[in-house]
């Protein structure tokens, strides 16, 4: 392959008799380096975006979540959880109950998620650092608080140091008496506000953390759970504890990871991105057009050439290989430029901030968020090298009707 690919770095880099394939191989490189150059920021974004989210939702989510396969509750005492606490990797565990509830502050009301949990909770989740109103306080000897989602805390008008005006919680009851009463069908306890969290709009207007002494007394529980939240230690692989502690629980209880408990959005992210790579990758197609256009004329400008070398000994296939080497050198050019530029363009906003989030002012960023990754620049010279060699075979399967033309 050494003879094909000197012959077509010439005829890439020399000046041809005719300008117009100058321009041609030109035009055919600048759209093969546009192309890639999007590529390259797209995927830079969409994975700084993912980055950024992520850390939102790590935030709250802790390591591993397990809940009840079949049912809403499971007791807590039945549970193996000496046994669970003895999994090397574990470093901390939470009980958890969750329901939905109506909260009433002064006129306003909203209904929510509350969320009881026990004194560990900040050892699995990091919302106490998310902090933006007041404390994180839940309990103070036998007196209950709770801790707000501020989409909730701002919705409510709430007052920290209104002391005389505590937030009402109501749930229904779980018997199934029907009455036209309130009391009769809710149960209905005061508790005081101590402050509020912001980590990302799913949870900061759905989410209100409570004791979970509290949250039993409301829902008529003793010792029961809805869920268990683990935090591992620093260094163990999340999927290989996951896989322990399904060896130890058994089939009746689910045990999800983080991208499991908002796989969702997950996939949501990845069809995004895979839908983007795709467009992109259309237009880089478009723009190999602008290689069989040069590479046509250039067989025809070559001609003499080609007989010349077929005087000397060469076969069809070599005449072939020349060209073929010529279509990929000019893909491949193209998408070494691009993901130069594509690279720099993404360094600097990453750096420097030059694009800025439109109406940013309630988003908890300024600027859009950009990550590189190794991977991104491996799959976009795949994609380009595939386009170029399919533009290139097929100008090349044309050269015997180029020639008797």
């Amino acid at each position: 392959m050494k003879l094909p690919l000197y012959i077509a770095k010439r005829y890439l880099f020399s000046k041809k008799s005719h300008n117009l394939i100058n321009i041609l191989s030109g035009i055919s490189i600048a759209g093969v380096t546009i192309g890639t150059m999007a590529l390259i920021v797209v995927l830079s974004v969409f994975n700084g975006l993912e980055n950024l989210i992520s850390s939102m939702y790590n935030s709250f989510d802790p390591d591993l979540k397990i809940e009840k396969k079949i049912g809403k509750t499971f007791n807590i005492n039945t549970f193996p959880i000496q046994q669970l606490s003895k999994i090397e990797g574990i470093a901390n565990y939470c009980e958890v109950v969750e329901e939905n509830a109506l909260v009433r502050y002064k006129n306003k009301q909203q209904i929510v998620q509350i969320k009881g949990v026990d004194e560990k909770f900040i050892k699995v989740s990091k919302v106490d650092n998310c902090i933006v109103e007041g404390n994180f306080l839940l309990q103070k000897a036998e007196v209950n608080f709770m801790v707000l989602g501020y989409g909730i805390y701002d919705m409510l008008g709430i007052q920290l140091n209104d002391f005389a005006s505590n937030v009402s919680v109501y749930i229904p009851k779980r018997s199934k008496t029907i009455s036209i009463e309130p009391t009769e069908v809710f149960n209905n306890e005061l508790i005081t506000p101590s402050g509020a969290f912001s980590i990302q709009q799913d949870f900061d207007t759905k989410i209100v953390i409570v004791p979970i002494r509290f949250a039993r007394k409301m829902l008529d529980y003793t010792t029961e759970v809805t869920a268990l939240e683990i935090s591992l230690k620093s260094g163990f692989n999340a999927d290989n504890v996951q896989s322990e502690v399904k060896k130890l629980i058994g089939k009746q209880y689910v045990v999800k990871n983080r991208f499991q408990q908002e796989e969702l959005f997950y996939k949501i992210i990845k069809t995004e991105k895979f839908a983007g790579i795709l467009i992109l990758s259309f237009i880089l197609l478009i723009a190999a057009f602008n290689i069989v256009g040069s590479l046509s004329m250039l067989i025809i400008e070559k001609k003499k050439d080609i007989t010349i070398l077929r005087s000397l000994g060469a076969s069809n296939i070599l005449i072939k290989r020349i060209f073929i080497a010529e279509g990929l050198l000019i893909s491949l050019f193209g998408a070494f430029v691009g993901m130069f530029l594509g690279g720099l363009i993404c360094w600097i906003q990453q750096y420097f901030g030059v694009i800025p989030i439109e109406g940013s002012g309630s988003f908890v960023i300024k600027y859009y968020p950009v990550h590189l990754q190794i991977t991104d620049f491996v799959k976009v010279t795949g994609i380009v090298f595939f386009i170029g060699l399919l533009a290139t075979l097929y100008t090349v399967g044309q050269i015997s009707k180029r020639l008797e033309s």
